[in-house]
């Protein structure tokens, strides 16, 4: 995605005050959703040992940015892209039971992004896991905790309005599901982009669910490592897939804003089969693999959730460097300034 100057953009807040707005968001959100999915917060690693399996691959093409320990004879550790399987490991390390969670501050760097209104850098998230049974392992378990989080989102938007009444909300009450193979059929001649922003244009917030499994084209909606979210399963619905992405539509950029990619993780069984259709069955031998084929970790669901992204869509800003430090190109800082929009 290429810089979007939207047309007569107007900042809603100084840049003092919203510093404060950030902190506001911020706060009322990750204590609102560690009371409603039980959760407790817990410590991230901003870096993890190479070779561990632990490290997320997002789409598997992605490098992550590593480094040498020299006090540990050279050994290799990389920045983490997210904590996707790092979270369901702790979990079982916690014994947290059925029904409880964790969450986490995850700090990443992603020097593979396009830079532009939603990408950046530096990728700041709330990483949550919760361990449940395997007869939640559902449909309607994965909607069930989307709406939740949905119904989060917007009582903060609501906390925004309160404090900021000139920032007024603009979410639909309800969230609409819908399978990336029922939208390749609404819509055939478009890309799987192009149908998120039709989508997400017609009903304000929708879940795409089954992202990763092959559509009847032969391609996924789009890409997901093997090795966390369950893609693969037939569901009760007939479809596959236990996972999905929460997309907004942004107003002012007149995009869909993909706010959190999330799902109920591969068990054992599902895992396997994903190595293979993603052609690494040799991952079944790392240390994060060999745990789970062998029982040793819980039946769990998780997601990441976007802090700055949450901040920018809730604040009604149209560049995410309005809400957090990063680098840019000096052409893109100079082309915001112009359209009045000030980068952190």
């Amino acid at each position: 995605m290429s810089l979007i100057i939207p047309r007569q953009y107007r900042r809603k807040l100084l840049p003092e005050t919203t510093e404060v707005a950030i902190k506001m968001v911020k706060d009322a959100f990750q204590s609102t959703l560690a009371k409603e999915l039980n959760l407790r917060r817990v410590t991230a690693p901003l870096f993890l040992l190479s070779g561990t399996g632990l490290n997320d691959d997002l789409n598997g093409v992605e490098h992550a940015v590593s480094f040498t320990i020299d006090s540990m004879e050279g050994r290799q550790a990389e920045v983490v892209h997210s904590l996707a399987k790092w979270k369901r490991y702790k979990l079982g390390a916690y014994g947290i039971p059925p029904g409880y969670g964790l969450y986490t501050d995850m700090n990443a760097i992603r020097t593979f992004e396009e830079l532009d209104n939603l990408h950046s850098l530096y990728v700041d998230q709330w990483d949550w896991e919760k361990t449940i049974r395997e007869e939640d392992r559902t449909l309607s378990y994965l909607k069930d905790t989307v709406r939740t989080i949905y119904k989060v989102v917007r009582e903060v938007e609501h906390v925004v309005y309160e404090r900021f009444p000139h920032i007024t909300p603009r979410l639909p009450a309800e969230i609409t599901f819908i399978h990336a193979e029922s939208l390749a059929r609404l819509y055939p001649d478009l890309t799987s982009k192009e149908r998120e922003a039709k989508v997400a244009k017609e009903h304000g917030a929708v879940f795409i669910m089954g992202i990763g499994a092959e559509l009847p084209d032969g391609k996924p909606h789009d890409g997901r490592a093997p090795d966390y979210d369950d893609w693969s399963t037939l569901n009760e619905e007939g479809t596959l897939g236990l996972n999905g992405d929460l997309i907004l539509w942004d107003s002012i950029l007149e995009i869909p804003f993909e706010l959190s990619s999330m799902g109920i993780r591969v068990s054992p069984e599902s895992m396997r089969r994903q190595l293979e259709l993603r052609g690494v069955p040799e991952k079944a031998n790392l240390n994060f693999h060999r745990m789970l084929l062998s029982g040793q970790l819980p039946y769990s669901i998780g997601g990441g959730i976007g802090q700055s992204r949450l901040a920018m869509f809730l604040l009604h800003k149209a560049h995410i460097g309005e809400v957090q430090a990063s680098i840019w190109p000096e052409d893109q800082i100079q082309k915001c300034a112009e359209a009045g929009i000030e980068l952190l």
